[in-house]
């Protein structure tokens, strides 16, 4: 049984979700959809207790420190924001991105990656590998390096590794997806099993922002943009989080399987009645924390 106030949580989303989406009407509103995700995480956006926040251009691209108190700085976690890749932004996951900072204690880097569908694939995945080249350039060792991310930043996450491994450069010591989205077919049984218990992640919304993401890129099987169709073979090991409720569980689940049929050491965690990122609402939610402090437990023993 899950706890009073994430019961309180999902009742609170149920009234707030918005219905099947249509992608006609949804590409014309993506300013809309930006500023109502802001909106939706303003309460959850602050910076924990004692963790500072530097701004920062990363090759280019905004991104920012978030160190807390006491933090060990040769190790680092890259964070990549979801929202589909259309909506996100450094800022509204800045609650998450630092409560990681202290879980982890370690220095977390938050990337403003580009977004769809001004910016469509592969951008997200040429930025997010710029990043990682940026922290060897500094100096920081790949062994000392995780990288993580939620929803769209999960699946960026592995696409970001699959590119990285591809190309020859040293891979990171970790990886941690959270909510994964993997599949931009949206081909698991969940998206049909799950859609009347998930009041996050509707599949015609999802579908619509899979469109906007691809843009005239046809091949929505492309690894690296759907890493459940990757070679999984000498990734280093990963934990994957995901809730009981999400249409996006098969996403994980597959992945998972997939990973560890090519012999990566992975740690599939299925929270039992949790919705999509639930780690966003840990202020409100103890299971969001425990689920952070799992993470950060992971990244400690994996970069020390």
């Amino acid at each position: 049984m899950s706890s009073p106030e994430n019961k309180k949580l999902i009742e609170l989303l149920w009234k707030n979700y918005p219905g099947p989406s249509d992608y006609e009407k949804m590409k014309d509103k993506v300013d809309k959809m930006r500023s109502n995700f802001v909106q939706a995480t303003s309460n959850f956006c602050s910076p924990a207790e004692g963790v500072s926040v530097d701004a920062l251009e990363v090759d280019g691209i905004p991104a920012e420190w978030l160190t807390g108190p006491g933090a060990d700085e040769d190790r680092v976690l890259l964070y990549l924001h979801g929202g589909g890749y259309v909506i996100g932004s450094v800022a509204t996951h800045r609650g998450l991105t630092s409560a990681l900072a202290k879980a982890a204690n370690c220095r977390v880097l938050a990337l403003d990656y580009r977004l769809a569908p001004e910016h469509p694939y592969p951008a997200a995945v040429e930025d997010a590998t710029r990043a990682y080249r940026w922290l060897l350039s500094q100096g920081i060792d790949a062994g000392k390096i995780a990288i993580a991310g939620d929803s769209a930043g999960g699946g960026l996450t592995l696409a970001t590794l699959l590119n990285l491994k591809d190309a020859g450069d040293p891979l990171p010591a970790a990886a941690i997806p959270i909510s994964p989205w993997t599949d931009m077919e949206g081909s698991g049984d969940s998206m049909k099993t799950k859609v009347d218990q998930d009041p996050m992640v509707e599949p015609g919304g999802l579908m619509g922002m899979a469109r906007l993401y691809m843009g005239d890129h046809t091949d929505y099987r492309t690894p690296t943009a759907s890493p459940l169709h990757g070679d999984y073979g000498g990734l280093p090991p990963m934990l994957i989080q995901v809730g009981e409720l999400e249409t996006l569980l098969d996403d994980a689940t597959r992945v998972a399987a997939r990973a560890e049929a090519a012999g990566v050491d992975v740690t599939l965690e299925v929270w039992n009645e949790m919705v999509h990122v639930w780690h966003l609402f840990a202020p409100m939610v103890p299971e969001g924390r425990q689920a952070i402090k799992s993470i950060g437990e992971f990244i400690k023993s994996k970069t020390n």
